[in-house]
C-alpha cells in the first residue's frame, strides 16, 4: 500500500490513493485538478523514504466540494463577576480525493 504524509494549510494529512480527505480551503474549483508538492514522507511496502531523497515528489488530487465543518461554541466565563461571552465559529473546507502518488 502506498501511502504519503503531505502539509497544506500549516496541517499534516496521511494520504493513500482512494481517500477522500478535508482540509482547509483551497482557492480551486469543484472538479479541478490540484497538486501538493510539500511531501514529508513516502511510504509503500518495502519500506518508507523522507528528506532530501523526496525532491519531485507530488500528490495529486480532485477537488470534489467546498464547504463548512460543524459550528464550535466558544464560552468565556467569570465566576462569580456577572459575565459570560458566547461566540460561534464555522471552518471553510475543501473536500479532495486523492488520485495519485508519484515519488
Amino acid at each position: 500500500m502506498n501511502y504519503a504524509v503531505l502539509v497544506t494549510g500549516g496541517k499534516q494529512y496521511r494520504v493513500a490513493p482512494g481517500e477522500t480527505i478535508r482540509v482547509e480551503k483551497l482557492e480551486a474549483e469543484a472538479g479541478s485538478e490540484v497538486t501538493f508538492d510539500d511531501i514529508l514522507l513516502l511510504g509503500d511496502g518495502n519500506g518508507i523514504t523522507v528528506g532530501d531523497a523526496l525532491k519531485g515528489a507530488t500528490v495529486t488530487a480532485t477537488v470534489k466540494s467546498h464547504g463548512r465543518a460543524d459550528k464550535v461554541r466558544i464560552i468565556k466565563f467569570r465566576r462569580r463577576k456577572h459575565h459570560m461571552k458566547h461566540q460561534g465559529h464555522r471552518q471553510h473546507y475543501t473536500e479532495i480525493e486523492i488520485t495519485g502518488i508519484k515519488g
